[in-house]
């Protein structure tokens, strides 16, 4: 019996309107998809703290229009500047993966009860604040 219909696992997250469009909404895993590359957070993370600026690092991906999704580290970072942080980034990163967002804050990041950072509510706080600024 032929195939009539064929399904792709992408893990990207959608939602179908009225007319059947899809949307993109996010990724049912940790990868960002930048321009089609695939981007691990560990691998950017890991690249930030080489640079020496940064105690702790999150990457996550936001929605972006063009790109699919956009990187956005959080650091806490103190003494360093967003442009510092940037400039080391871009040399240590290829292009695609060099932060389109970079928040520093003093204070260390939040934690589960695991002990690890809590990526999820800073990545929906996050989130958050660009839907908020967005609408603006």
């Amino acid at each position: 019996m032929p195939l009539t219909e064929m399904a792709v696992w992408s893990g990207d997250t959608v939602r179908r309107d009225e007319e059947g469009f899809l949307y993109f909404v996010g990724r049912s895993d940790d990868l960002i998809k930048v321009s089609g590359y695939r981007i691990s957070p560990t691998e950017v993370e890991e690249m930030a703290y080489a640079t020496g600026l940064v105690e702790e690092a999150v990457v996550f991906g936001v929605p972006h229009p063009e790109l699919g999704q956009a990187v956005v580290l959080l650091a806490v970072a103190p003494g360093a500047s967003v442009p510092a942080l940037l400039k080391a980034c871009q040399q240590r990163m290829p292009a695609y993966m060099v932060p389109a967002h970079i928040a520093l804050r003093d204070e260390a990041f939040p934690r589960n009860p695991n002990g690890k950072i809590d990526r999820k509510s800073l990545q929906a706080a996050c989130l958050d604040l660009f839907d908020k600024n967005t609408a603006a």
